[in-house]
């Protein structure tokens, strides 16, 4: 750890600026903190950086606390000043537009609370009788949780696609993957919550007791308060994973294939699988997961149709009866490429796991850490069709986006809590997830400016869409994001964050 800078033992340093002139503010620091708050460059250079390399802001300090009372200090020191800093709580800082960070606050590095929990950061509980959980602290990795609860023949039953992510960061989002249109979000699939709220406070809430904190902690985006520990259910896990991808042709038969999938009226139900993707395919995609035998097969097929979509699905087994079921599904679908469909049986844990193999050969080529100008939105089915010729055909294929990675893959609206925070679009049943996850050491303006024409496609042509891990530039456009959810949000806000405080990288009330 970084040694602790003479400043930050005897005060937090902050600079209030205004029109005319900055005043220098000295706050007395509690003996309690002097060891954990550090001001040296290297912790203020590792805590102005996330994923996505892109906005680089600098806090005033950072925080490695020993313990949960060490964060709550710091936010009662906050809360009682005249001129209160803020503060942002980093886990992986897996954000690409700088939601982790704290420009002259303080960023809590939630990762040294490790030590402290010594080995009691994650704990199983429950029987088969009343269901089992985890409850996990806010700043265990998901990686983590899932080689625990496996010891254990257990396993969380909703997922993101990348595993080395805090419980907290996951939660204050929403958290989805293949898995979510069966299980819901992340959100969706927890028991009970300890927050450290704005004002300092350590609340245990429920969907029973003290609700409103409760539904506005999940997907709210870190505004209302940090969270310490979150109770996950858990369901037995299976111990392998029937791994499949299915080549098409067309847009139409894909979308209509996936929807069948998803679909829980009907004969496919009884043969959903447990995870179910979608992507696109173009002339620079990879091919590692296919065959070398086939990799000519497969880029002729691009060639020929400039976009082939590909569906991902996953069935989870521990007998040898699921050759059948994999024949069931595949005979409910009408529109893939005969010929065009591959197969891997994996481990439960090594599908889970499986960006991970994706990151190390990208450090490996340093190409990990590099700016990564990514924009996830949710469409409307009804709207899914006009924006596969507008924006995959008509921006990706014609300016020649290629190498792009893209995922899309419908939800069900009827799979997410109206309550929480986390926002969808209004009224339709289903809608998709689109993904667009690019990175580039060099070019990164580009990526982004396409991403904006995206977007301007989407409101030009009347096509309701909501961010998914995004930003906005006004708060005028972040009161249009959570549309009906606005006064909720700034109420609760007023709540329990009522010195704007928390999370100020997302810019929504810190603007």
């Amino acid at each position: 750890m970084a040694t602790s800078s003479p400043i930050a033992i005897y005060f937090i340093a902050l600079f209030v600026a205004s029109s005319i002139t900055s005043t220098m503010l000295a706050i007395s620091v509690p003996p309690e903190l002097t060891d954990n708050l550090h001001t040296d460059s290297g912790a203020i250079k590792l805590a102005s950086i996330d994923y996505g390399r892109i906005i680089k802001e600098k806090p005033f300090a950072v925080l490695y606390p020993s313990s949960l009372d060490d964060i709550r200090t710091l936010i009662n020191l906050s809360y009682s000043s005249s001129f209160p800093y803020t503060i942002a709580a980093k886990g992986q800082a897996h954000s690409t537009w700088g939601q982790a960070q704290a420009n002259k606050g303080v960023v809590v590095q939630m990762s040294s609370l490790n030590s402290f929990r010594n080995g009691t950061g994650i704990l199983i509980s429950g029987d088969r009788s009343s269901g089992f959980y985890a409850d996990v602290g806010g700043e265990q990795l998901w990686i983590d949780v899932l080689n625990a609860t496996l010891a254990r023949g257990l396993s969380p039953v909703s997922w993101t696609d990348y595993l080395y992510l805090t419980i907290g960061g996951t939660l204050s989002n929403a958290g989805i993957s293949g898995q979510t249109y069966r299980k819901g979000p992340q959100i969706t699939n927890v028991l009970e919550l300890d927050v450290l709220t704005g004002k300092g406070e350590f609340v245990t809430c429920t969907s029973q007791k003290d609700t409103e904190l409760f539904y506005a902690v999940l997907g709210g985006l870190g505004q209302f308060g940090i969270i310490t520990r979150a109770r996950i259910v858990l369901e037995p896990a299976k111990e392998r994973v029937k791994w499949l991808r299915i080549l098409y042709s067309d847009f139409s038969s894909f979308s209509t294939d996936q929807e069948t999938l998803i679909s829980t009226t009907g004969p496919s139900h009884k043969v959903m699988p447990d995870y179910l993707e979608g992507q696109l395919l173009m002339s620079q995609s990879p091919l590692d997961f296919y065959p070398q035998s086939q990799h000519q097969k497969i880029t002729s097929l691009i060639n020929q149709y400039g976009i082939v979509y590909l569906i991902e699905v996953a069935t989870y087994y521990d007998n040898k009866n699921e050759d059948k079921r994999v024949k069931q599904m595949l005979k409910s679908l009408k529109g893939f490429v005969h010929g065009f469909v591959f197969e891997k049986d994996v481990t439960y844990l090594e599908f889970l796991n499986r960006v991970h193999d994706e990151e190390i050969v990208l450090r490996k080529k340093g190409l990990w850490d590099i700016p990564h100008p990514w924009l996830n939105i949710f469409i409307p089915r009804s709207r899914i069709t006009d924006f596969d010729n507008g924006a995959f055909r008509n921006i990706l294929l014609k300016r020649n986006f290629t190498s792009s990675t893209v995922l899309v893959y419908p939800l069900l609206r009827s799979k997410w809590d109206e309550r929480m925070s986390a926002v969808i679009p209004d009224e339709e049943d289903v809608f998709y997830v689109v993904g667009f996850l690019d990175a580039s050491a060099d070019d990164w303006e580009t990526f982004d400016n396409r991403n904006k024409d995206i977007l301007q496609f989407c409101v030009n042509g009347g096509i309701k869409f909501k961010q998914y891990l995004g930003h906005h530039a006004t708060k005028e456009e972040w009161i249009n994001h959570f549309g009906s959810k606005w006064n909720t949000f700034q109420q609760s806000k007023s709540r329990f964050d009522p010195k704007m405080i928390l999370s100020p990288g997302q810019r929504i009330f810190n603007n």
